[in-house]
């Protein structure tokens, strides 16, 4: 079995990929304490599902098990697998013996992910005043470069956004480059868009694959669909809400779509969970108003300078305009962004009866996570895990696109 190593791990939507794929994982670097819960949450179903024991999880999602006696079933390697801790040089040497202990001299096939976005965003470095100049995270593929050199793996992916290629005008990409060249790796990189892998979402991520010099193979071909759903095949089936309102562990209220049985984001359960919505002040919800009604009467954007400034609650009107808009259900959803994590002005349910923002698990299900995956953490860090997130099916993709590479160009 092909093995993998995780480094900036988040939820583990990239790692799902790869278990769904047939990949072993033999560690998850990660530095958010809440991801690293969700991530042994996640090992523990594998382990339970793959071991017949899926009512167990079941248990655990009812709320009749601890988080707890959950992780004492799923074996204390899996358990281990999950390594918190920030991927920093004076932590290098730590995290290496802590993943030589688990790989058993096993070699490592592949390294994954990507380091935090918002250094190389073209929006964070318009809100920030110096340009995120001085911002240590635009280095962090240094580390990562680390973890090739020293377990010098088959391939890697690195996953960021499209933003990488123009900071620091094209310099730290151009290092990047260079870096992964002098330590043996070929790379090529694409910007994919999830909405070609049955994502109902539009998000644009480079995507940048490297491999061994020495096994002349190239880029993947991942396979790409035609995606003919929109958010209304995403949404119909979960229980209406209000804003501020909770229906976790609530039957559905209706039968799945074709999308949702196809893609199995409904797999297994028969409750939907994590359908938490966050409260909203009464200017936010009659903004909420004008801008759904803006929106199915013009098809257009209500922009924050239009707003009525009895009621406008964001002061710049001169830059960021679209901080409202609705996640239409006439097609495919507008990229996902931890910045949810903070309001949900960004993604508005297109629903007027329900006057909110979305929730937890529609959250969740943009990002094409299914039903059955438990975010643990408070509300906000969990809609940080979810925004910052490779989606599953992308995630998918990828995996299976390395593997066919994998077996037909070199030696297992």
């Amino acid at each position: 079995m092909l093995t993998y190593i995780d480094l900036f791990a988040g939820a583990g939507g990239l790692s799902e990929g790869f278990i769904r794929s047939g990949f072993l994982p033999i560690a998850h670097v990660e530095q958010d304490p809440s991801a690293c819960l969700t991530l042994k949450t996640r090992m523990a179903y594998h382990h339970l599902k793959k071991s017949g024991n899926f009512a167990t999880y079941v248990a655990y999602l009812k709320g009749e098990i601890s988080c707890d006696a959950l992780y004492s079933v799923a074996p204390k390697a899996l358990r281990d697998s999950v390594i918190n801790a920030k991927i920093a040089g004076r932590n290098l040497e730590s995290i290496f013996t802590r993943i030589d202990a688990l790989r058993h001299n096993r070699r490592i096939d592949v390294i994954i992910g990507g380091p935090p976005c918002q250094a190389y965003s073209l929006i964070g470095r318009v809100a920030d005043s110096k340009k995120m100049k001085w911002d240590s995270r635009k280095f962090l593929y240094k580390f990562y470069a680390e973890f090739l050199d020293k377990y010098k793996p088959k391939m890697f992916v690195f996953e960021n956004v499209p933003g990488l290629y123009t900071a620091g005008e094209g310099k730290y990409y151009r290092q990047m480059m260079e870096l992964f060249d002098s330590i043996g790796y070929e790379t090529e990189d694409k910007i994919l868009d999830a909405a070609d892998f049955g994502v109902i979402q539009h998000r644009r991520r480079v995507i940048l694959v490297g491999w061994q010099k020495k096994l002349h193979i190239s880029y993947p071909d991942f396979k790409k669909i035609e995606n003919r759903w929109t958010i209304k095949d995403l949404f119909a089936d979960l229980p209406p809400l209000k804003a501020g309102e909770v229906k976790d562990r609530a039957p559905y209220a209706g039968s799945p779509s074709d999308y949702l049985s196809l893609f199995e984001i409904r797999n297994g359960i028969d409750f939907v969970t994590q359908n938490i919505t966050r409260p909203h002040n009464e200017k936010d919800l009659a903004i909420y108003k004008l801008v759904i009604k803006k929106w199915k009467e013009e098809n257009k954007n209500l922009k924050n300078d239009c707003i009525p400034a009895k009621i406008r609650t964001q002061k710049n009107i001169t830059s960021f305009l679209d901080r409202f808009k609705v996640v239409r259900d006439d097609t495919l959803s507008h990229t996902m962004i931890a910045h949810i994590a903070k309001d949900g002005h960004h993604f508005i349910h297109p629903d007027e009866s329900q006057m909110r923002s979305i929730s937890v698990r529609e959250a969740a299900r943009i990002q094409s996570f299914p039903d059955d995956y438990k975010f643990e953490g408070s509300r906000a860090a969990v809609f940080r895990q979810i925004g910052n997130a490779v989606p599953p099916l992308v995630a998918d993709a990828i995996a299976r696109g390395l593997l066919q590479l994998l077996k037909n160009n070199a030696p297992l």
